[in-house]
Protein backbone atom coordinates (compact mmCIF):
# COMPACT_ATOMS: atom_id res chain seq x y z
CA UNK A 1 0.00 0.00 0.00
CA UNK A 2 3.00 2.34 1.14
CA UNK A 3 4.60 1.83 -2.73
CA UNK A 4 1.20 2.43 -4.58
CA UNK A 5 0.78 6.02 -2.34
CA UNK A 6 4.42 6.97 -3.39
CA UNK A 7 3.67 6.28 -6.76
CA UNK A 8 0.83 8.31 -6.77
CA UNK A 9 2.44 11.26 -5.31
CA UNK A 10 5.31 10.96 -7.59
CA UNK A 11 2.77 10.84 -10.47
CA UNK A 12 1.30 14.41 -8.95
CA UNK A 13 4.19 15.90 -8.67
CA UNK A 14 5.31 15.29 -12.25
CA UNK A 15 1.73 16.18 -13.79
CA UNK A 16 2.17 19.84 -11.92
CA UNK A 17 5.91 20.04 -13.06
CA UNK A 18 4.67 19.28 -16.76
CA UNK A 19 1.89 22.17 -16.03
CA UNK A 20 4.30 24.66 -15.03
CA UNK A 21 6.50 23.91 -18.08
CA UNK A 22 3.57 23.89 -20.40
CA UNK A 23 3.39 27.27 -18.57
CA UNK A 24 6.45 28.69 -18.87
CA UNK A 25 6.99 27.56 -22.80
CA UNK A 26 3.16 29.75 -23.15
CA UNK A 27 4.38 32.56 -21.34
CA UNK A 28 7.22 32.43 -23.50
CA UNK A 29 5.25 32.66 -26.09
CA UNK A 30 3.74 35.28 -24.89
CA UNK A 31 7.10 37.29 -23.98
CA UNK A 32 8.01 37.28 -27.56
CA UNK A 33 5.23 39.09 -28.82
CA UNK A 34 4.55 41.51 -25.21
CA UNK A 35 8.37 42.43 -25.92
CA UNK A 36 7.95 43.43 -29.59
CA UNK A 37 5.28 45.88 -28.33
CA UNK A 38 6.89 47.15 -25.26
CA UNK A 39 10.01 48.35 -27.25
CA UNK A 40 7.73 49.97 -30.08
CA UNK A 41 6.74 51.77 -26.87
CA UNK A 42 9.75 52.44 -25.31
CA UNK A 43 11.94 53.46 -28.88
CA UNK A 44 9.82 57.12 -29.42
CA UNK A 45 11.21 57.66 -25.76
CA UNK A 46 14.74 56.82 -25.87
CA UNK A 47 15.22 58.26 -29.49
CA UNK A 48 13.31 61.85 -28.27
CA UNK A 49 14.53 62.53 -25.03
CA UNK A 50 18.00 63.24 -26.25
CA UNK A 51 16.42 65.33 -29.39
CA UNK A 52 14.25 67.50 -25.96
CA UNK A 53 17.08 67.42 -24.31
CA UNK A 54 19.43 69.51 -26.13
CA UNK A 55 16.81 71.90 -26.24
CA UNK A 56 15.66 72.64 -22.75
CA UNK A 57 16.86 75.71 -21.75
CA UNK A 58 16.89 75.27 -17.92
CA UNK A 59 18.79 72.75 -15.89
CA UNK A 60 16.09 71.12 -14.34
CA UNK A 61 13.95 70.01 -17.11
CA UNK A 62 17.33 68.38 -18.64
CA UNK A 63 17.47 66.57 -15.18
CA UNK A 64 13.45 65.47 -15.57
CA UNK A 65 14.54 64.44 -19.67
CA UNK A 66 17.53 62.16 -18.34
CA UNK A 67 15.68 60.46 -15.51
CA UNK A 68 12.61 59.72 -18.49
CA UNK A 69 15.66 59.03 -20.76
CA UNK A 70 17.16 56.28 -17.61
CA UNK A 71 13.72 54.89 -16.90
CA UNK A 72 12.44 53.91 -19.89
CA UNK A 73 16.52 52.87 -21.09
CA UNK A 74 15.96 50.34 -17.81
CA UNK A 75 11.90 49.91 -18.60
CA UNK A 76 13.84 48.12 -22.08
CA UNK A 77 16.55 46.41 -20.14
CA UNK A 78 13.75 44.28 -18.24
CA UNK A 79 11.86 43.46 -21.60
CA UNK A 80 14.98 41.86 -22.51
CA UNK A 81 15.50 40.02 -19.35
CA UNK A 82 12.05 38.90 -19.45
CA UNK A 83 13.29 37.78 -22.93
CA UNK A 84 16.62 35.95 -21.03
CA UNK A 85 14.23 34.06 -19.20
CA UNK A 86 11.48 33.06 -21.66
CA UNK A 87 13.21 32.28 -24.42
CA UNK A 88 17.07 31.88 -23.98
CA UNK A 89 17.74 35.73 -25.12
CA UNK A 90 21.65 35.62 -24.98
CA UNK A 91 22.79 38.80 -22.51
CA UNK A 92 25.28 41.20 -23.04
CA UNK A 93 27.96 41.26 -20.47
CA UNK A 94 30.34 44.45 -19.83
CA UNK A 95 32.66 45.60 -16.94
CA UNK A 96 30.47 46.76 -13.81
CA UNK A 97 31.30 48.86 -10.55
CA UNK A 98 28.51 47.33 -8.46
CA UNK A 99 28.65 50.27 -6.19
CA UNK A 100 25.83 52.21 -8.92
CA UNK A 101 23.90 49.39 -8.31
CA UNK A 102 23.84 50.07 -4.57
CA UNK A 103 23.49 53.52 -5.07
CA UNK A 104 20.50 53.03 -7.54
CA UNK A 105 19.11 50.39 -5.68
CA UNK A 106 19.17 52.32 -2.28
CA UNK A 107 17.30 55.42 -4.06
CA UNK A 108 14.87 53.22 -5.18
CA UNK A 109 13.75 51.86 -2.21
CA UNK A 110 14.29 54.86 -0.24
CA UNK A 111 11.13 56.45 -3.13
CA UNK A 112 9.04 53.71 -3.49
CA UNK A 113 9.10 51.24 -0.25
CA UNK A 114 7.30 52.15 2.81
CA UNK A 115 8.30 55.44 4.92
CA UNK A 116 8.80 53.18 8.03
CA UNK A 117 11.55 51.56 6.40
CA UNK A 118 14.77 53.14 6.61
CA UNK A 119 17.05 52.79 3.79
CA UNK A 120 21.08 51.98 4.79
CA UNK A 121 23.66 51.97 1.50
CA UNK A 122 26.86 50.50 2.76
CA UNK A 123 29.20 50.74 -0.33
CA UNK A 124 33.02 50.38 -0.29
CA UNK A 125 34.66 53.33 -2.04
CA UNK A 126 37.11 50.78 -3.73
CA UNK A 127 34.61 48.09 -4.87
CA UNK A 128 36.68 46.17 -7.35
CA UNK A 129 34.59 45.71 -10.84
CA UNK A 130 32.83 42.55 -11.99
CA UNK A 131 31.80 41.50 -15.37
CA UNK A 132 28.00 40.73 -15.69
CA UNK A 133 24.19 41.72 -17.59
CA UNK A 134 23.37 44.81 -15.46
CA UNK A 135 19.68 44.34 -15.60
CA UNK A 136 20.40 40.57 -14.52
CA UNK A 137 22.29 41.73 -11.16
CA UNK A 138 20.28 45.14 -11.02
CA UNK A 139 16.84 42.29 -11.03
CA UNK A 140 18.99 40.62 -8.21
CA UNK A 141 19.28 43.81 -5.58
CA UNK A 142 15.89 44.45 -6.54
CA UNK A 143 13.93 40.37 -5.82
CA UNK A 144 16.35 40.77 -2.48
CA UNK A 145 15.09 44.07 -1.75
CA UNK A 146 11.58 43.64 -2.39
CA UNK A 147 11.66 39.83 -0.39
CA UNK A 148 13.51 42.45 2.64
CA UNK A 149 10.75 44.79 2.51
CA UNK A 150 7.72 42.33 2.75
CA UNK A 151 9.80 40.71 5.61
CA UNK A 152 8.88 43.83 7.47
CA UNK A 153 5.54 44.73 7.53
CA UNK A 154 5.88 46.92 10.64
CA UNK A 155 9.02 48.55 9.53
CA UNK A 156 12.33 47.90 10.37
CA UNK A 157 15.99 48.64 8.81
CA UNK A 158 16.80 47.49 5.26
CA UNK A 159 20.76 47.47 5.02
CA UNK A 160 22.42 47.29 1.26
CA UNK A 161 25.86 47.32 1.25
CA UNK A 162 28.56 45.97 -0.78
CA UNK A 163 32.73 44.80 -0.10
CA UNK A 164 35.69 43.52 -1.65
CA UNK A 165 36.29 39.21 0.16
CA UNK A 166 39.14 36.85 -1.29
CA UNK A 167 38.17 33.35 -1.53
CA UNK A 168 41.54 31.53 -0.30
CA UNK A 169 43.08 29.12 -1.83
CA UNK A 170 43.94 26.81 1.32
CA UNK A 171 42.74 26.98 4.60
CA UNK A 172 38.63 27.38 5.75
CA UNK A 173 36.14 28.17 2.74
CA UNK A 174 34.42 31.06 3.11
CA UNK A 175 31.71 30.05 1.69
CA UNK A 176 30.51 26.48 -0.10
CA UNK A 177 30.67 26.47 -3.10
CA UNK A 178 32.94 29.36 -3.50
CA UNK A 179 36.40 28.66 -5.74
CA UNK A 180 39.55 30.90 -3.76
CA UNK A 181 39.91 34.40 -5.58
CA UNK A 182 38.68 37.89 -5.43
CA UNK A 183 34.67 38.48 -5.30
CA UNK A 184 32.78 41.55 -4.44
CA UNK A 185 30.07 40.43 -1.65
CA UNK A 186 26.58 42.01 -1.80
CA UNK A 187 24.52 42.23 1.12
CA UNK A 188 20.50 42.99 1.61
CA UNK A 189 20.14 42.42 5.17
CA UNK A 190 17.00 43.21 7.13
CA UNK A 191 15.59 43.47 10.81
CA UNK A 192 12.14 41.51 9.80
CA UNK A 193 10.39 38.46 10.64
CA UNK A 194 13.09 35.77 9.61
CA UNK A 195 12.69 32.52 7.73
CA UNK A 196 12.21 29.66 9.39
CA UNK A 197 14.82 26.65 9.38
CA UNK A 198 12.43 24.38 7.96
CA UNK A 199 11.91 26.43 5.17
CA UNK A 200 14.92 27.62 4.55
CA UNK A 201 16.20 25.19 2.21
CA UNK A 202 13.10 25.63 0.03
CA UNK A 203 13.28 29.14 -0.38
CA UNK A 204 15.38 28.85 -3.83
CA UNK A 205 13.18 26.56 -5.57
CA UNK A 206 11.02 27.32 -8.04
CA UNK A 207 7.28 28.35 -7.53
CA UNK A 208 8.11 27.61 -3.63
CA UNK A 209 6.66 30.84 -1.87
CA UNK A 210 4.88 31.76 1.93
CA UNK A 211 3.36 34.60 0.81
CA UNK A 212 -0.45 34.24 0.21
CA UNK A 213 -2.38 33.81 -3.14
CA UNK A 214 -1.57 36.59 -5.48
CA UNK A 215 1.21 38.06 -3.50
CA UNK A 216 4.15 36.33 -4.75
CA UNK A 217 4.92 33.94 -7.54
CA UNK A 218 7.52 32.17 -6.14
CA UNK A 219 10.02 33.03 -8.82
CA UNK A 220 11.95 35.75 -6.65
CA UNK A 221 14.55 33.90 -5.21
CA UNK A 222 14.68 31.18 -8.01
CA UNK A 223 15.73 33.84 -10.53
CA UNK A 224 18.21 35.55 -8.30
CA UNK A 225 20.03 31.94 -7.45
CA UNK A 226 19.83 31.30 -11.42
CA UNK A 227 21.46 34.61 -12.49
CA UNK A 228 24.34 34.42 -9.55
CA UNK A 229 25.02 31.16 -10.78
CA UNK A 230 25.24 32.13 -14.47
CA UNK A 231 27.71 34.41 -13.05
CA UNK A 232 30.17 31.96 -11.21
CA UNK A 233 28.85 33.37 -8.03
CA UNK A 234 26.87 31.80 -5.08
CA UNK A 235 24.19 32.98 -2.94
CA UNK A 236 24.54 32.26 0.82
CA UNK A 237 21.73 33.42 3.71
CA UNK A 238 21.52 33.73 7.10
CA UNK A 239 18.34 33.96 8.96
CA UNK A 240 17.15 33.82 12.79
CA UNK A 241 13.32 34.02 13.52
CA UNK A 242 12.16 37.36 14.57
CA UNK A 243 15.46 39.25 14.47
CA UNK A 244 16.03 39.01 10.68
CA UNK A 245 17.67 37.77 7.33
CA UNK A 246 20.75 38.25 5.68
CA UNK A 247 21.49 38.04 1.64
CA UNK A 248 25.13 37.86 0.98
CA UNK A 249 25.85 37.90 -2.92
CA UNK A 250 29.17 36.82 -4.00
CA UNK A 251 30.09 37.77 -7.73
CA UNK A 252 33.93 37.29 -9.09
CA UNK A 253 35.75 40.32 -9.07
CA UNK A 254 38.17 41.75 -11.92
CA UNK A 255 40.10 43.94 -9.82
CA UNK A 256 42.82 44.83 -12.95
CA UNK A 257 39.59 45.85 -14.95
CA UNK A 258 39.05 50.09 -14.95
CA UNK A 259 35.32 51.16 -15.22
CA UNK A 260 35.67 54.30 -13.72
CA UNK A 261 37.56 56.16 -16.21
CA UNK A 262 36.71 60.03 -17.45
CA UNK A 263 33.24 60.33 -18.23
CA UNK A 264 32.91 59.90 -22.19
CA UNK A 265 33.37 63.23 -24.58
CA UNK A 266 30.13 63.97 -26.35
CA UNK A 267 30.55 62.89 -29.52
CA UNK A 268 29.57 65.04 -32.38
CA UNK A 269 26.86 63.09 -34.54
CA UNK A 270 27.10 63.18 -37.87
CA UNK A 271 25.72 65.68 -40.11
CA UNK A 272 23.39 65.00 -43.30
CA UNK A 273 23.22 67.29 -46.43
CA UNK A 274 19.60 67.39 -47.03
CA UNK A 275 20.24 63.25 -48.29
CA UNK A 276 16.55 61.86 -48.43
CA UNK A 277 15.54 59.00 -46.51
CA UNK A 278 12.44 56.91 -46.87
CA UNK A 279 11.15 55.30 -43.27
CA UNK A 280 8.84 52.81 -43.11
CA UNK A 281 7.18 51.49 -40.13
CA UNK A 282 3.74 51.49 -38.98
CA UNK A 283 4.00 52.46 -35.16
CA UNK A 284 2.83 56.80 -35.61
CA UNK A 285 5.11 57.17 -32.78
CA UNK A 286 7.73 55.67 -34.17
CA UNK A 287 7.61 57.33 -37.38
CA UNK A 288 7.18 60.93 -36.38
CA UNK A 289 10.23 60.36 -33.55
CA UNK A 290 12.47 58.94 -36.15
CA UNK A 291 11.26 62.16 -38.89
CA UNK A 292 12.10 64.41 -36.16
CA UNK A 293 15.44 62.84 -35.15
CA UNK A 294 16.80 62.81 -38.85
CA UNK A 295 15.87 66.01 -39.95
CA UNK A 296 17.11 67.74 -36.82
CA UNK A 297 20.28 66.29 -38.51
CA UNK A 298 20.19 67.22 -41.88
CA UNK A 299 17.80 64.82 -43.90
CA UNK A 300 14.90 65.06 -45.56
CA UNK A 301 12.40 62.56 -44.68
CA UNK A 302 9.82 60.62 -46.38
CA UNK A 303 6.96 58.38 -44.10
CA UNK A 304 5.49 55.34 -45.05
CA UNK A 305 3.19 53.50 -43.11
CA UNK A 306 3.75 50.15 -44.10
CA UNK A 307 5.13 48.28 -46.93
CA UNK A 308 2.92 48.93 -49.72
CA UNK A 309 3.38 52.86 -49.03
CA UNK A 310 7.51 52.22 -48.88
CA UNK A 311 7.17 50.62 -52.17
CA UNK A 312 4.95 52.99 -53.71
CA UNK A 313 7.23 56.14 -52.15
CA UNK A 314 10.29 54.08 -53.34
CA UNK A 315 9.18 53.94 -56.79
CA UNK A 316 8.07 57.70 -57.06
CA UNK A 317 11.17 58.89 -56.02
CA UNK A 318 13.79 56.39 -56.89
CA UNK A 319 16.28 58.50 -57.81
CA UNK A 320 16.70 61.21 -54.80
CA UNK A 321 15.87 58.17 -52.23
CA UNK A 322 19.60 57.37 -50.20
CA UNK A 323 18.37 54.87 -48.09
CA UNK A 324 15.70 52.83 -46.66
CA UNK A 325 14.98 52.24 -42.70
CA UNK A 326 12.57 49.91 -41.92
CA UNK A 327 10.41 47.76 -39.46
CA UNK A 328 10.66 44.75 -39.98
CA UNK A 329 7.04 43.78 -38.55
CA UNK A 330 4.63 45.16 -40.27
CA UNK A 331 1.19 44.41 -40.94
CA UNK A 332 0.66 42.93 -44.53
CA UNK A 333 3.86 43.34 -46.69
CA UNK A 334 6.61 42.80 -43.67
CA UNK A 335 10.10 44.45 -43.72
CA UNK A 336 11.42 41.33 -45.08
CA UNK A 337 8.84 41.82 -47.88
CA UNK A 338 9.89 45.02 -48.58
CA UNK A 339 13.60 44.37 -48.72
CA UNK A 340 13.11 41.59 -51.38
CA UNK A 341 10.58 43.85 -53.65
CA UNK A 342 12.92 46.96 -53.66
CA UNK A 343 15.88 44.62 -54.26
CA UNK A 344 14.31 43.74 -57.16
CA UNK A 345 14.06 47.30 -58.38
CA UNK A 346 17.52 47.98 -57.27
CA UNK A 347 19.92 45.07 -55.88
CA UNK A 348 22.02 48.40 -54.41
CA UNK A 349 19.61 49.77 -52.46
CA UNK A 350 20.78 50.54 -49.06
CA UNK A 351 18.60 48.99 -46.42
CA UNK A 352 18.63 49.38 -42.47
CA UNK A 353 16.10 47.25 -40.69
CA UNK A 354 14.39 48.59 -37.05
CA UNK A 355 13.19 45.48 -34.85
CA UNK A 356 11.48 44.71 -31.68
CA UNK A 357 11.62 41.17 -31.86
CA UNK A 358 13.40 39.26 -29.34
CA UNK A 359 12.53 35.76 -30.54
CA UNK A 360 16.20 33.77 -31.26
CA UNK A 361 14.67 31.92 -34.41
CA UNK A 362 12.91 35.24 -35.87
CA UNK A 363 15.85 37.37 -35.34
CA UNK A 364 18.10 34.39 -37.42
CA UNK A 365 15.52 34.52 -39.86
CA UNK A 366 15.96 38.69 -40.55
CA UNK A 367 19.63 38.26 -40.18
CA UNK A 368 19.52 35.80 -43.26
CA UNK A 369 18.84 38.70 -45.28
CA UNK A 370 22.09 40.35 -44.73
CA UNK A 371 21.14 43.92 -44.44
CA UNK A 372 24.19 46.49 -43.72
CA UNK A 373 22.37 46.88 -40.11
CA UNK A 374 19.88 45.75 -38.40
CA UNK A 375 18.45 47.74 -35.22
CA UNK A 376 17.31 46.29 -31.86
CA UNK A 377 14.44 48.52 -30.52
CA UNK A 378 14.84 50.46 -28.47
CA UNK A 379 17.96 52.05 -29.80
CA UNK A 380 19.30 55.75 -29.34
CA UNK A 381 19.09 58.45 -32.00
CA UNK A 382 23.00 58.16 -32.29
CA UNK A 383 22.52 54.40 -33.48
CA UNK A 384 20.67 55.51 -36.20
CA UNK A 385 22.39 57.91 -37.28
CA UNK A 386 25.86 56.69 -37.22
CA UNK A 387 24.20 53.84 -39.17
CA UNK A 388 22.79 55.85 -41.51
CA UNK A 389 25.96 57.68 -42.10
CA UNK A 390 28.12 54.69 -42.95
CA UNK A 391 25.36 52.68 -45.09
CA UNK A 392 25.11 55.90 -47.30
CA UNK A 393 28.60 56.00 -47.49
CA UNK A 394 29.42 52.52 -47.80
CA UNK A 395 27.05 51.85 -50.81
CA UNK A 396 28.44 55.07 -52.36
CA UNK A 397 25.49 57.45 -52.63
CA UNK A 398 26.88 60.41 -50.41
CA UNK A 399 25.40 63.78 -50.29
CA UNK A 400 23.09 66.26 -52.09
CA UNK A 401 19.61 66.47 -52.42
CA UNK A 402 19.70 64.40 -55.25
CA UNK A 403 21.20 61.37 -56.71
CA UNK A 404 23.62 62.04 -59.50
CA UNK A 405 22.76 62.02 -63.06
Amino acid sequence: MFAINTDITEKKQLEVQFLRAQRLESLGALASGIAHDLNNVLAPIIMGAPLLRECATDGSSAKLLETMEESAKRGAGIVKQVLTFARGVVSERVAIQPRHFIRDMSKIAAETFPKSIRIQPQAATDLWPIIGDPTQLHQTLMNLCVNARDAMPEGGVLTISGENVIAPEHGARLVVGLRPGPYVRLCVCDTGTGIAPEVLDRIFEPFFTTKEPGHGTGLGLSTVMGIVKNHGGVVEVKSELGKGTRFEVYLPATPDVSVDGPLPVSRNLPKANGELVLVADDEQGVRDVTRRVLEAHGHRVLLAVDGVDAVALYMRHRTEIRAVVTDMMMPGVDGASLVCILRRVDPLVPVIGMSGIGDPAQLAELESLALPVLLQKPFPPEKLLEALHETIHAFGRPGGSGRGK
